[in-house]
């Protein structure tokens, strides 16, 4: 009982001595403010992936091409100037924008309006070049190298989507796609393959021939048409620049651009019915190619030996898929230019050389 009794005073006076220090301690030596502080710091948050700078390098180059025929409006665009030279600036912008056209009206970013003069166009490229007067050209973008881009990167487009309600609109977007082929239809030139840039920035109706443009605000392409299906969405496509701006000089001068030509008729390998109608029957085995169905006198294709029937095959050991990719190939050549052609004739595969010394007029 006694040692019950002493053990429970222990308790009491240390935990009586420990309070009593406390209360000397804390009195003595009070908390110094600077040891225990709340700290409350200011956040800035910063858009870092701005494109205002960017935007702002293409923007006042960008203009809105309006069209007419005998006093008749048929359209609008889009076009950016890209040189101004003497009392004159220079804008690109769609050969389809523009054709057919009589007259042709620009507007800039501030309203202003003045008549454009067409220089030169090229269908197959799809490119045209106006010049207007200095004045009305208020800024001239830079041009940059659509080789250099990476899938994914950052691009976008300065346009005037349906016209002048939204002149200016920007729109962003990645690069989906570089090399591709893309085969599009003309009522004078045919059917013909494009090598295009692909992306996803929204490009409307109204944006033809407006900048495709990087993150350092240059232009790397052209926009010319969007793949418009009821289950696709998000493909547009764009010229590389380095394509419109091998033939700018030429263009300015109204020259054309000229291209070698074989001198044939053409029907895809697959097409049995239009071959049925030639009367032309090629092997079963063969599911591609472009199909001679006539030869011109005079041109390369006749004097190299080509004959109605044969299938070529390949240029210059590419593998040819149809009659458009085949125009796609031998306009990578000049006139002057000699190249191999693998044609398929009467169950053998033949290597024929033709001279390209004709163009197209």
């Amino acid at each position: 009982m006694k040692k019950g009794i002493s053990y429970i005073i222990t308790i009491a006076v240390s935990l009586t001595v420990g309070v009593c220090g406390t209360m000397v301690v804390y009195h003595n030596f009070p908390p110094n403010s600077r040891d225990v502080e709340t700290v409350v710091k200011d956040v800035t948050i910063t858009e870092t992936d701005s494109m205002k700078s960017s935007i702002d390098e293409v923007y006042d180059a960008v203009v809105i091409i309006e069209t007419y025929h005998n006093t008749q409006a048929v359209g609008t665009g889009t076009g950016f100037v890209y040189k101004i030279d003497g009392d004159l600036g220079y804008i690109i912008t769609n050969y389809h924008v523009i054709k057919d056209a009589n007259k042709i009206q620009v507007t800039n970013t501030v309203g202003q309006t003045v008549e454009a003069t067409l220089l030169g166009g090229d269908e197959y490229a799809d490119i045209a070049v106006l010049s207007i007067e200095k004045d009305a050209a208020l800024k001239v973008v830079k041009i940059g190298d659509s080789t250099a881009m990476e899938l994914g990167d950052s691009v976008f487009t300065v346009g005037s989507p349906l016209g002048k309600k939204y002149i200016g609109t920007v729109t962003k977007g990645i690069l989906s796609g570089k090399d591709r082929l893309v085969t599009v239809s003309s009522s004078t030139s045919g059917k013909y393959m494009m090598q295009v840039l692909q992306t996803d920035a929204a490009i409307n109706p109204g944006n033809s021939g407006g900048p495709l443009v990087n993150m350092k605000g240059e232009v790397i392409g052209i926009n010319s048409m969007k793949l418009v299906e009821d289950e696709i969405e998000g493909m547009g496509f764009a010229i590389p620049i380095e394509i419109a701006m091998s033939a700018i000089d030429k263009l300015e001068k109204g020259e054309k651009v000229l291209r070698p030509v074989l001198g044939v008729s053409l029907i895809d390998a697959t097409n049995t019915y239009t071959l049925y109608y030639h009367k032309i029957t090629i092997d079963e085995d063969v599911n591609r190619g472009a199909v001679i169905a006539s030869v011109e006198d005079g041109y390369p294709a006749k004097e190299a030996g080509l004959q109605k029937g044969d299938v070529i095959l390949e240029v210059n050991d590419v593998e040819v898929e149809d009659s458009a990719h085949l125009r796609f190939l031998l306009y990578k050549y000049n006139v002057g230019d000699t190249i191999k052609i693998k044609v398929y004739r009467s169950g053998k595969i033949k290597d024929v050389n033709v001279k390209l010394d004709k163009s197209a007029e």
